[in-house]
């Protein structure tokens, strides 16, 4: 790596972080499980929204052995409206590893550290450079886009093997004194003030080390290619209502996209057919048709698909054995049962 401002740009970056940093829950502790845990729950959700959960979560389950036993449907309740439900699957898996394998301690070097389920090579470095203090680079995308206009870096960033050239560059400019505050530092400028749009350029700590800003054009980098393309998928949703009052739910597979949780009745539309007489076929029961009543209608971006969903409360006339994973609840008991945001939205809708 050919830059030669290495030794400022540290001091100027660890200088500014330690005191601008923003108070964050998780940043004042050094417990390596709690860390953790946060680093899994910021991974493509923002600050605010992680903090009330990570505040809750941290409470329920305050030490690695609280987490790695805890029932799967607790769990996913306490991630519900967070999305990408593996990551807590992965969390528990890995935790109870820790618990397991290595008496309730977080490992403390990349080897060990690496094998644990859902711990990559961001997580690690993140946990060890913050909760331990080691050296260790903690590469993820606001880190990439620092470093590509810091070192005026032009790889495209989307191909996993650029990776690797950042992973380096933070080896080497790291401050082995204070790996904490320079990863933390990294992200932090990241997320504040060298943004996607727009960086912040005149209120830079580290601007007069920047190879991008002094050859004029930072919002050229990084070079990222496009990604793939969304995948659109028409539902229609049915809030199915038996005579007692209750609602039928239906529990998705046990992999997969949003695994585990419940949810309304969901039939992907057909061009050449009745969603509504497919779901009495489907699922065992008779339907009021005149009572269809229109809920809401909305869209659902995953990372990579597009769910666009039209809602109806409907009336069971008679309902008869139940299909596998599905049941009618009370209100009461699915206000206990994790669901996914979709119908979390849907389910406010009807009790509003």
């Amino acid at each position: 790596m050919n830059y030669q401002y290495t030794k400022q740009f540290r001091q100027a970056l660890v200088q500014w972080f330690l005191e601008e940093q923003r108070d964050l829950p998780w940043r004042r502790t050094k417990e390596p499980y709690q860390i953790w845990v946060s680093e899994v729950m910021l991974q493509q959700t923002r600050v605010d929204t992680v903090i009330p959960y990570y505040n809750r979560f941290i409470e329920k389950y305050p030490t690695a052995e609280s987490l790695a036993y805890s029932p799967e449907e607790e769990l996913l309740k306490m991630w519900e409206g967070l999305g990408y439900y593996s990551r807590v699957r992965n969390l528990q898996a890995g935790v109870r590893e820790v618990v397991e394998v290595y008496g309730g301690k977080v490992p403390d070097n990349r080897v060990d550290i690496s094998k644990l389920k859902g711990v990559g090579p961001y997580t690690a470095g993140a946990i060890l450079s913050i909760a331990y203090g080691k050296p260790e680079h903690a590469v993820d995308g606001n880190v990439m886009r620092v470093l590509s206009r810091v070192l005026n870096i032009d790889a495209d960033i989307a191909l996993p093997k650029t990776k690797k050239i950042f992973e380096q560059a933070v080896t080497e400019l790291i401050d082995p004194e204070n790996a904490s505050a320079f990863n933390q530092g990294l992200m932090e400028l990241g997320a504040l003030i060298c943004t996607p749009t727009s960086p912040k350029c005149l209120l830079c700590p580290v601007r007069d080390y920047c190879t991008a800003f002094h050859e004029g054009d930072p919002s050229s980098l990084p070079v990222k290619s496009k990604k793939l393309k969304t995948k659109n998928i028409e539902y229609d949703v049915y809030i199915i209502r038996d005579q007692q009052g209750r609602f039928l739910m239906e529990k998705r597979p046990e992999a997969g996209l949003l695994a585990n949780m419940w949810q309304f009745i969901m039939i992907e539309r057909q061009a050449d057919e009745n969603s509504l007489t497919k779901v009495e076929k489907q699922y065992n029961v008779t339907l009021e048709h005149n009572s269809k009543e229109t809920i809401l209608s909305f869209s659902h971006v995953f990372s990579h698909l597009k769910w666009h969903i039209d809602s109806y409360l409907v009336d069971a006339v008679e309902t008869n054995a139940n299909p596998e994973n599905t049941a009618f609840f009370t209100k009461e008991q699915i206000a206990n049962l994790p669901m996914p945001v979709p119908m979390l939205k849907i389910w406010g809708k009807i009790n509003a």
